[in-house]
């Protein structure tokens, strides 16, 4: 596995001058995944923040082949293009290997494009699915997704006297991806580089379809301070709220665990969009939050432990 020294001498996969917003957590999700991948490298960024952001016409900020999708198909396309390298190196056309990554934000992998994404790992293609999950659909106005938390405000989850945010737990989407065999994956997030940089690494390597899930916080819908951005990824680990895992071989395995699990009101406090739930009233939904997290960290415990 390379190290930090290594990995700062590699030649750069997304390079200065895009347009997302300071301390956005998916410019630094993209910077570790791309340092870590092998060249030749072919990608697929279905539409949404990190598309817009790093593609505005004439210019471009991705080092590698890129493919702009729509939300619903990035997995579709990647996989086709995977097939279409196999079939041209069938036939000698092609001598060296080259590696397939698609990138997704939650709304174009939790919701739209679960179905393409779910196909091309059962159909066991070649390729990494990398979901930056920040947890709504921030490219077109910070509305709910199947990846926002219980709780959390969103122009589509108002908080009110009636309701105190987003009334659903938030979909697990790297479990679903771990039912299908065969599949690597992982959830990690941008505060522990060493942990994703490995995951991105082992993926790649993978004989078969690759799944990691990274939390990429979002100041702007978060409503937290830019410089905060890798803070708060963190403390989303040591609360237990986004643990580090990979589950190989139908195997699960917890990459890091807390010396001290701290209490998941350290790490809502510091975001915007829960600060509705310290008022008394709401007081009640931070309790199911942490109950929740609790139950779900022990079952992580369980499975690891098998």
């Amino acid at each position: 596995m390379a190290s930090l020294k290594e990995l700062s001498k590699r030649k750069e996969g997304l390079v200065a001058g895009h347009r997302l917003c300071a301390g956005c957590g998916e410019g630094i999700a993209v910077r570790q995944v791309l340092l870590a991948a092998p060249r030749p490298l072919v990608c697929a960024v279905a539409t949404g923040c990190l598309e817009v952001s790093t593609t505005v016409y004439p210019y471009t900020s991705w080092n590698c082949s890129l493919i702009h999708t729509a939300f619903e198909n990035a997995a579709a396309t990647i996989s086709g293009v995977e097939a279409a390298f196999e079939a041209l190196k069938a036939r000698r056309k092609i001598g060296e290997d080259f590696h397939f990554i698609a990138f997704g934000g939650d709304g174009a992998t939790y919701d739209i494009g679960l179905q393409a994404l779910s196909g091309a790992l059962e159909r066991r293609h070649r390729f990494l699915y990398v979901c930056l999950d920040n947890g709504a659909y921030m490219n077109t106005g910070i509305q709910r997704s199947g990846a926002t938390p219980l709780g959390a405000w969103t122009t589509t989850t108002p908080v009110g006297k009636k309701e105190p945010g987003k009334l659903e737990w938030r979909k697990n989407l790297t479990a679903i991806a771990a039912a299908h065999d065969g599949t690597y994956v992982a959830q990690t997030t941008i505060s522990h580089w060493k942990d994703l940089t490995q995951k991105v690494e082992k993926a790649l390597s993978y004989n078969g379809p690759s799944f990691i899930n990274i939390l990429a916080p979002c100041p702007r819908g978060w409503r937290t301070k830019e410089s905060q951005t890798v803070r708060i990824a963190r403390l989303a680990v040591e609360t237990c709220y986004w643990p580090l895992f990979e589950v190989e071989n139908g195997k699960w395995q917890i990459n890091f665990q807390p010396r001290e699990k701290k209490p998941i009101e350290e790490w809502l406090k510091l975001q915007g969009r829960f600060k509705h739930l310290f008022k008394e009233e709401n007081r009640p939904v931070i309790e199911k939050i942490q109950n929740y997290i609790d139950t779900e960290w022990e079952k992580l415990l369980a499975l690891s432990s098998l």
